[in-house]
């Protein structure tokens, strides 16, 4: 399969991924219809810094994810089904776990349901690398066990399941992408990275973090988007779940002394209390294996390895430096 003319829905258009992905499916020449969360402002999220020439192409539907009928609407007509719109602050859902489960796996439901009584040709489910908990093995294949060390990780295996569960029982052509740890501009500063850049860009010395020893496989934004289109175009990709990863990993102390070296910063680091997962629910170590992904669409990250983190990184900082971007932050707060 090809995108390029396709009619294509994103669930989750307004957000820090679901925006690149727009963006570059317009670049394709998809027909895209972005699927963004209704609100009185009539906002559109991050597609409202888009180019021109993107807010042109693009139709834009208004809704929520929980609600069957608007997703129905939304999807009739589309022939893909790029579906990322989720609830997916960790902190928050020990806040509000219930929230979660509506819009997580009942709006997952929302979607497969419609997609199976449309005939929709593909429909993509956005995973996360947190389905894996601590690893067990690395680097972790889809193969590794799940376990939901937070309520939102709980969520999210069950939207998984749910998902693949259509694939088994009515033939729904669905495949899984489960990214680890997506960086880059426009990610929200419930992130540890934006977390990072935007206290050093507001000038502070001491920077305030959760823990630092854990350990990432951080993916940049473009790297993703990549993937997401690769695993959309491939037909023997359907009914798998499917790693995207940069196969490169860190610890969340070591990145912070590399951004801060990139930005050209001595900084301490706090440990802040209020900023700690309790114990049992800290995910200490994850490192992508993507080979199953490689082998079935070819694709590779462009990120890749220490080079290509620093490279991500640099885009990322200078992304953030700009006034504009970096006055939508509240650097100084803890964002749940």
């Amino acid at each position: 399969m090809n995108l390029k003319d396709k009619r294509v829905l994103i669930t989750g258009a307004d957000g820090f991924i679901g925006s690149h992905l727009t963006e570059h499916l317009v670049g394709l020449g998809a027909d895209v219809r972005a699927f963004v969360y209704y609100n009185s402002f009539n906002s559109w999220g991050w597609l409202d810094e888009a180019d021109e020439s993107v807010k042109r192409s693009i139709e834009v539907f208004a809704g929520d994810i929980r609600d069957p009928h608007g997703v129905r609407s939304a999807m009739q007509g589309c022939d893909v089904v790029l579906h990322l719109a989720a609830l997916i602050a960790i902190p928050y859902s020990y806040h509000s776990p219930d929230t979660y489960v509506d819009t997580n796996i009942k709006g997952t439901l929302n979607v497969v349901q419609a997609a199976r009584m449309l005939g929709v040709e593909r429909i993509i489910h956005t995973s996360t690398s947190e389905v894996y908990g601590t690893a067990r093995f690395v680097p972790i294949s889809e193969d590794h066990p799940l376990q939901g060390q937070s309520p939102y990780a709980a969520s999210k295996i069950g939207a998984d399941q749910l998902a693949m569960s259509f694939f088994l029982s009515f033939s729904t052509p669905i495949a899984v992408v489960r990214p680890f740890n997506t960086y880059g501009p426009r990610q929200s500063a419930r992130a540890v990275i934006p977390t990072i850049i935007t206290q050093i860009a507001s000038g502070a010395s001491r920077i305030k973090l959760g823990a630092v020893h854990p350990t990432r496989d951080f993916s940049y934004v473009r790297d993703t988007v990549r993937g997401f289109v690769a695993v959309a175009e491939c037909d023997a990709a359907v009914g798998q779940v499917l790693n995207l990863g940069s196969n490169h990993e860190i610890s969340v102390g070591d990145t912070a002394r590399m951004i801060a070296g990139l930005m050209d910063k001595e900084v301490e680091i706090a440990s802040d209390e209020e900023r700690m997962r309790p114990d049992c629910s800290e995910v200490e170590r994850l490192w992508a294996d993507s080979t199953r992904v490689r082998n079935l669409t070819g694709w590779t990250p462009k990120y890749a390895g220490l080079e290509g983190l620093r490279r991500g990184l640099g885009e990322t900082i200078e992304w953030f430096r700009q006034g504009e971007n970096l006055r939508r932050y509240k650097a100084e707060r803890y964002n749940i």
